[in-house]
C-alpha cells in the first residue's frame, strides 16, 4: 500500500485561515500528475500549528477530493502519548489508509519509551501505522533495533526515515522486513537502491510528475533513467530547504499559482526575499515555469 511517491502536502493558509480551495486544487493536480499517495498534516503540512478542528478539516478535505484514487496518510503524532492517541483515533475514523506518527518531540524518549508510545497507539487504532523518524525535528533518532522491535507489531506497516543516512536502509533491513520509505528527497534514489520502497516527498509538492517518474524508474531497476531525473531535480531538492520547511515550498507553490498565498503560520515566516531568486533558478532548472 505504501509504495512509490507519497507527497507530504503543504497546507495552504489565506488570511491566517485554512484555504480549502487551494488545498482541493493541490490534491487534484497531484493525483493528475501521477503521485502514488498523499500525506496530510505532516511536518510539511505544519501539523504542529493546526488546531484539532483544522487538523480534521485538512484530512477530510484531502480524502474527499482523493476519493479512492490514491491512498491518503495522515500525520497524527504529538509530543505526548495521550494526545497522540486521541487525535489518531479521531483521524482513523475518517477512513484514512494509515496514520504517520512522528517520534515524540521535545521529550526525547528512550528506545523503551518509543516502543511503549508506538505500541500504545498501534494497539488502539484500526488502520496501519507508519513510524516517522526525523531527528532534525525531534532531537531523537530511532535505532534500527528499536524499529525492528516495533516492526513485530501487526499494526505497524512502514517507516519514513529522514535521518539523513541512506545506509540506514541496510541496517533496518538486516533486522526486519518493514517497508522503508525515504524521508529525504536527495537520498531517495540511493535509498531505493538499498531496498527502500519509495519516498514521502517534499519536492513532489512542486514537481510531482518528475518525482513520480524518477521513483517509478528506480523501483523498476532503471537507475540510469532515474538518475537523469534526480540530477535535474537535485538543485530544487536543496533549494526547498534554503530556510525552514515549508517556507520555500509554499513560496514555490505560490509562484506557480497553485496556492493563493505561500505564507506559513507563525512562528514560521515566508521565505526571505533575498533567497527567492535562488529558488526560482532551481525551479527553472527543474523545468518548472514561474
Amino acid at each position: 500500500m505504501f509504495r512509490g511517491t507519497i507527497t507530504a502536502l503543504a497546507t495552504p493558509f489565506s488570511g491566517g485561515k485554512l484555504d480549502s480551495a487551494s488545498l482541493e486544487k493541490m490534491v487534484e493536480w497531484q493525483i493528475g500528475q501521477g503521485v502514488d499517495g498523499l500525506l496530510a498534516c505532516g511536518c510539511t503540512g505544519e501539523a504542529a500549528v493546526l488546531t484539532p478542528e483544522e487538523h480534521l478539516e485538512v484530512v477530510e478535505t484531502v480524502l474527499s477530493v482523493a476519493g479512492d484514487r490514491v491512498p491518503v496518510l495522515a500525520g497524527t503524532g504529538k509530543n505526548d502519548t495521550a494526545a497522540t492517541l486521541d487525535l489518531s483515533l479521531e483521524v482513523a475514523d475518517t477512513g484514512v489508509s494509515g496514520i504517520l506518527l512522528i517520534t515524540p518531540y521535545y521529550n526525547k524518549p528512550t528506545p523503551a519509551g518509543q516502543i511503549a508510545h508506538y505500541t500504545r497507539v498501534a494497539d488502539a487504532v484500526p488502520c496501519p501505522v507508519v513510524l516517522y523518524n526525523v531527528p532534525g525535528r525531534t532531537g531523537t533518532c530511532m535505532t534500527p533495533e528499536t524499529i525492528a522491535e516495533l516492526s513485530k507489531h501487526p499494526g505497524i506497516a512502514a517507516i519514513k526515515d529522514a535521518a539523513g543516512d541512506a545506509g540506514r536502509v541496510s541496517a533496518i533491513r538486516r533486522l526486519s522486513d518493514i517497508t522503508v520509505l525515504s524521508g529525504d528527497d536527495h537520498l531517495t534514489l540511493a535509498m531505493i537502491a538499498l531496498g527502500a520502497e519509495g519516498v514521502v516527498s517534499v519536492v513532489s509538492n512542486v514537481a510531482p510528475g518528475a518525482t513520480s517518474r524518477m521513483v517509478r524508474l528506480a523501483l523498476e531497476g532503471d537507475f540510469s533513467g532515474a538518475r537523469e531525473i534526480h540530477d535535474r531535480l537535485y538543485p530544487l531538492m536543496r533549494a526547498l530547504f534554503l530556510e525552514t520547511n515549508p517556507g520555500p515550498v509554499k513560496k514555490a507553490l505560490e509562484m506557480m499559482g497553485i496556492f493563493a498565498s505561500g505564507r506559513p503560520r507563525l512562528p514560521l515566516v515566508p521565505l526571505s526575499e533575498e533567497l527567492v531568486p535562488a529558488l526560482k533558478r532551481a525551479m527553472e532548472e527543474a523545468g518548472i515555469r514561474v
